[in-house]
């Protein structure tokens, strides 16, 4: 059975910073793509970075670009989330998902992803 299991999330004052982590199990942890999408309430879910664990690929999304990193421990087979100078607007459920397949410039499709993890709360006060 594969799990996603996301963590770290929390509340923080805008600027500081928060790392989230994606322990997975029962999961082939390798030639796979993981990623992290986020979810504001009435909102669609949208793709915030992807990482290949089989090279290190990575894409970010405009939003995020030069203040979020993703990263991976391969044998821990878990993907993080370093995000720092949070802002208020990035407040919003965070979740984990994992795909197998090719890299794609459409990796925020969220049905590109079987896999999800139950999400963690990050929220940002000004």
């Amino acid at each position: 059975q594969v799990q996603l299991v996301e963590s770290g999330g929390g509340s923080v004052q805008a600027g500081g910073s928060l790392r989230l982590s994606c322990a997975t199990s029962g999961y082939t942890y390798s030639s796979d793509w993981m990623a992290w999408f986020r979810q504001v309430p009435g909102k669609e879910r949208v793709g915030v970075a992807t990482i290949s664990t089989g090279g290190d690929s990575t894409y970010y999304a405009d939003s995020v670009k030069g203040r979020f990193t993703i990263s991976q421990d391969n044998a821990k087979n878990t993907v993080y989330l370093q995000m720092n100078s949070l802002s208020p607007e990035d407040t919003a459920m965070y979740y984990c998902a994992a795909r197998k397949g090719a890299s794609t410039p459409v990796w925020y499709w969220r049905p590109l992803y079987p896999y999800w993890g139950q999400g963690t709360q990050v929220t940002v006060s000004s």
